[in-house]
């Protein structure tokens, strides 16, 4: 990379003006042990939400789902060409209960994440075949270091998750993306990620907040300097919408609206009654420009997420 900052797309590295409309955390492809019958591993399927998006506006989609859970870098690739979506992949690893045990074993974390951030992602992972990235160029990069906390604390799996992502992150500058269980251990994660192992709060993104409706928390969360990612709003599963304008507006209120991500979290398929990543935009955008102006959906839609996937 050179000096200049840049988001690290599937394709390549982007200057961040050109991110655009970005749908800051969602999932195209995942598989795991826990949600059987809930893949996402069906690429037309992708691309068609890729391109109902687009014709929503939408320009970017950052796609959470981390190492070991089917990302499908090939396949990634090939819809960022098609659709014109910039494309974000993760690496990084969730909860130890995502993954069979043998999958666990005798990882070095740090390292992985490393190469996973600089290199295209090919032979690291033999057992999924799909996953594997184009072995020319840059292509096929993850640009976010994904991890996860568990319920009201931090087992020694996160721990140890999270100590190799903030070593990953000291080495190449990516942001780190955190899964929140509930809602829940923000304070734990901030005090480990950035208290304890040096990363800097404002290349951390706090997800799933809004799942637990404590605006004393989210705000402590904000104040600290980190991203505040309120994500969910298009999934069926999780009670988020009826707070989320008031989490927005209480943040905002409080000066954090430079600290706010919003994201679909589509992790189940539209065919299933999710109305999908367009919702983000058909429905909530325009309440957001009613509620609030058009300033707040500019900077959560595009000037905040280009500022927090931006590698320094």
């Amino acid at each position: 990379m050179s000096g200049k900052p840049a988001v690290r797309t599937v394709l390549g590295d982007l200057d961040p003006a050109e991110l655009g409309v970005c749908d800051a955390h969602d999932h195209l492809f995942m598989r795991s042990r826990l949600l059987p019958g809930q893949e996402l591993d069906d690429p037309a399927a992708a691309e068609a939400e890729l391109r109902a998006f687009a014709a929503a506006g939408g320009q970017a989609v950052v796609q959470w789902t981390p190492h070991g859970m089917g990302r499908r870098l090939r396949d990634l690739v090939v819809l960022s060409r098609t659709t014109g979506i910039h494309l974000v992949a993760a690496t990084g690893l969730h909860q130890a209960a995502h993954y069979a045990p043998e999958r666990l074993r005798d990882l070095d974390l740090a390292r992985l994440f490393v190469a996973e951030l600089t290199e295209p992602i090919a032979p690291i992972e033999p057992a999924e075949p799909a996953d594997r990235a184009e072995a020319a160029g840059p292509l096929g990069r993850a640009g976010l270091i994904k991890v996860a906390g568990g319920y009201h604390g931090l087992d020694r799996h996160a721990r140890w998750t999270m100590t190799a992502a903030a070593e990953a992150h000291h080495a190449t500058g990516a942001p780190i993306a955190v899964h929140h269980e509930l809602g829940t251990s923000a304070l734990d994660v901030l005090d480990l990620l950035c208290g304890r192992l040096g990363v800097p709060p404002h290349r951390v993104i706090l997800g799933h907040l809004n799942r637990l409706p404590d605006l004393r928390l989210q705000r402590q969360a904000a104040e600290s300097g980190a991203y505040v990612a309120l994500d969910g709003p298009s999934r069926i599963n999780h009670a988020t919408d009826h707070h989320l304008f008031d989490t927005l507006a209480a943040l905002t209120e409080a000066g954090h609206a430079e600290r706010l991500l919003l994201g679909g979290d589509t992790t189940t398929s539209a065919a299933r009654g999710n109305p999908g990543m367009p919702y983000l935009l058909t429905a909530l955008r325009p309440r957001l420009v009613r509620e609030f102006g058009p300033e707040l959906p500019e900077l959560v839609f595009r000037a905040n997420p280009a500022r927090v996937l931006a590698f320094a």
